[in-house]
């Protein structure tokens, strides 16, 4: 079960923080570059939970978010996908640090299919530099709002 954890900061609140990681608005493709509008889709949304499908051409997931604002705490859950199996997920950890916030991310994969088996094999190589670049720059097009 191929995993990583990294950490990113920003100069955003944690509230501001878990506000940008939690907005299933119509502009969520364009902030996310792993997300594309034909792989979008809220099914339900709670006020500390959403059921959604996100992803591209190459993979998609059906997620459960859940997420605790005092806590800190996010946790997507995947439950239905066409490469990773549910059991995968991501855990996110927000702090205050500095006037912003440090934000510790583990993924969890487990392959469905090939093409989960080659990228959970790149996960612990390069899926911590990959993926926190990916989150450094949605977190800079928020700052810049």
């Amino acid at each position: 079960m191929p995993s990583t954890t990294f950490t990113v900061r920003t100069s955003l609140t944690p509230t501001q923080t878990m506000a940008v990681l939690t907005d299933f608005g119509p502009d969520r493709a364009k902030l996310w570059a792993n997300i594309d509008e034909a792989h979008f889709r809220v099914h339900e949304l709670g006020p500390t939970w959403a059921e959604v499908t996100e992803g591209n051409s190459i993979g998609w997931e059906r997620e459960r978010y859940e997420w605790d604002d005092h806590a800190g705490t996010l946790t997507i859950e995947t439950l239905d996908s066409n490469i990773w199996r549910p059991g995968s997920g991501w855990r996110y950890q927000l702090s205050p640090r500095d006037g912003g916030t440090e934000i510790t991310v583990t993924l969890t994969r487990v392959a469905k299919a090939f093409v989960g088996i080659l990228l959970g094999a790149a996960i612990p190589l390069v899926g911590g530099r990959t993926l926190s670049k990916q989150l450094r720059s949605v977190l800079a097009k928020a700052e810049a709002r």
